[in-house]
């Protein structure tokens, strides 16, 4: 086993304890639980209110992260507007991309109003827009979520989840779609499975990359 390595994934996991609201949450319950013990004995009432305080909110912040792992399959895709997971909708007509020079499939993209390129990559879990994606489009970090590692050519970096309200390319549309913002890509927007998973089909012929969505509509009117 590297030590090195997993020292490296506990630290990194140390460090976003203060920036995610859920990672706070669970620690502050963990240390209730503690405390409820402690004083169960001194003073029964308060020790017996913090152990069940402790559970409760261990047993919440497990069906949240439950509810926020399921969304990354769309057999299982649960929307829970109020807690910032509206439902994922992929939706439109067929649309072909062609091979670009350095062998990846790219594509022109409107993210709330906004044109950005993006890279199809089947080996990526979620979609990713880079920082400067995120401020031009105004994606924030989802409030509690959990800090999601990303592999990078730099290491591991910590990304934070969003809400695309809107993503749309060639006739194929998108809202509701949960994705990442992340450090250490650069430029670079992906496209990943969470999407991708959403198609009817993704196929290649004669060099082009087919997506078609379930229950295609009509084309799609230009993006304003």
């Amino acid at each position: 086993m590297d030590l090195a390595a997993v020292f490296d994934q506990l630290a990194l996991m140390i460090r976003q304890i203060p920036q995610s609201g859920l990672l706070m949450a669970a620690v502050a319950a963990m240390v209730g639980g503690v405390l409820g013990s402690i004083l169960l004995p001194r003073v029964p009432a308060l020790g017996r209110f913090l152990r069940f305080a402790s559970t409760f909110s261990l047993m919440a912040i497990l069906v949240l992260v439950v509810l926020q792992l399921s969304r990354l399959d769309p057999r299982f895709s649960m929307a829970v507007p109020e807690l910032g997971m509206p439902e994922q909708v992929v939706e439109g007509g067929e649309t072909r991309i062609g091979l670009s020079r350095d062998g990846h499939y790219w594509l022109e993209a409107d993210v709330n109003g906004h044109r950005v390129p993006f890279l199809i990559d089947t080996g990526a879990t979620l979609t990713a827009v880079s920082q400067d994606t995120a401020q031009r489009a105004g994606l924030e970090a989802r409030d509690g979520g959990l800090p999601i590692r990303l592999q990078t050519a730099n290491g591991t970096v910590a990304a934070h989840l969003t809400n695309i309200d809107s993503l749309r390319f060639g006739n194929v549309a998108a809202s509701g779609l949960d994705a990442v913002i992340a450090p250490g890509l650069g430029e670079t927007n992906v496209i990943g499975m969470n999407l991708l998973s959403r198609l009817a089909s993704v196929r290649i012929e004669a060099g082009e990359l087919i997506l078609v969505p379930n229950n295609p509509v009509e084309p799609l009117p230009p993006a304003d």
